[in-house]
């Protein structure tokens, strides 16, 4: 006779480590076993090769996980210069080899071209829907479909390393950047080609890799321990505006119905306390005055 493992409701964000040589979603599966949880989500996948912090939502707090979707992120990549490859990276055929003839001051003079808004065409190898099918699978099959290129913004761009033929390199972007991309780009105006062979993720939004746990750590702590990990759910939204609401207007706030507050707020979102401190959920200031219900804790 087979048994079903018990599930239970587990509300929170964890910062995991993820390795390399699995997906996001395994690590996520992992974790959600691990934790007996009813129900988790993670903030933005990571290439099975790359490695770091990967933020997952358990519970009530898969309700405010697009913040991270959204955030900016920070990760420390490897190059590898005078090489290209089928994916961009090291998971894919090697497809051409040359000389490389780059010193470090080439780095330093080509490198401010990649600062700020640039344009990036997505690589076919991505998860991208066209038609309803990710993209990596017409990559698979041998058929390229044509991408339309898009914004996206890099904050900061530093060279941490320069060991011919490995370029080590930290980068801030905005959401919908492809690292790997960036990378075959620095290596095209560079003009010897580069494939990425390492991905770390550092940062996303205000999360950092120092408080992440290994999937090795969490399974040799206890339930109660890896409880004890776990970050509240309005972790999520610490960059939003806050306000506390009093008995009456928290009644029917969490009720789902529009309330007044008084005070000037910003339109836009913003998170919800009781009288307690008790988080209450994410609500939006509309041009009336009146604060919407967005999402909810469920109560």
């Amino acid at each position: 006779m087979q048994f079903k493992r018990l599930k239970r409701p587990v509300n929170g964000v964890l910062l995991l480590d993820k390795p390399a040589g699995i997906s996001s979603n395994q690590a996520l599966q992992k974790a959600k076993y691990l934790f007996m949880a009813a129900k988790a989500g993670h903030t933005g996948s990571l290439d099975p090769f790359a490695t770091g912090l990967l933020p997952l939502c358990f519970g009530e707090a898969t309700k405010f996980s697009h913040t991270l979707l959204d955030a900016d992120k920070t990760y420390a990549a490897t190059l590898r210069l005078g090489a290209t490859s089928t994916t961009g990276d090291t998971e894919g055929e090697i497809t051409q080899l040359a000389e490389i003839a780059v010193a470090a001051a080439d780095i330093a003079r080509i490198t401010p071209q990649f600062l700020g808004e640039i344009s990036q065409v997505p690589p076919m190898h991505s998860a991208l829907k066209h038609h309803g099918k990710a993209l990596y699978e017409y990559a698979r099959a041998g058929v390229e479909i044509e991408r339309a290129a898009r914004q996206v913004t890099i904050h900061e761009l530093t060279v941490t390393n320069f060991e011919m033929p490995h370029l080590a390199i930290e980068v801030t972007c905005s959401k919908g950047t492809y690292i790997r991309t960036l990378a075959e780009d620095i290596g095209r105006v560079l003009g010897c080609g580069a494939y990425l062979t390492a991905l770390r993720r550092l940062k996303a939004g205000s999360f950092d890799l120092v408080r992440a746990v290994t999937l090795e750590q969490l399974e040799s702590l206890t339930l109660e321990q890896r409880d004890a990990l776990l970050l509240a759910p309005d972790s999520l939204l610490a960059g939003l505006p806050q306000a506390e609401l009093d008995d009456d207007s928290a009644f029917y706030f969490c009720r789902g119905q529009s309330i007044w507050l008084p005070g000037q707020h910003a339109l836009g979102e913003i998170r919800l306390y009781d009288a307690n401190r008790r988080f209450l959920g994410l609500g939006e200031v509309m041009p009336d005055g009146k604060i919407a219900p967005k999402r909810l804790l469920q109560r």
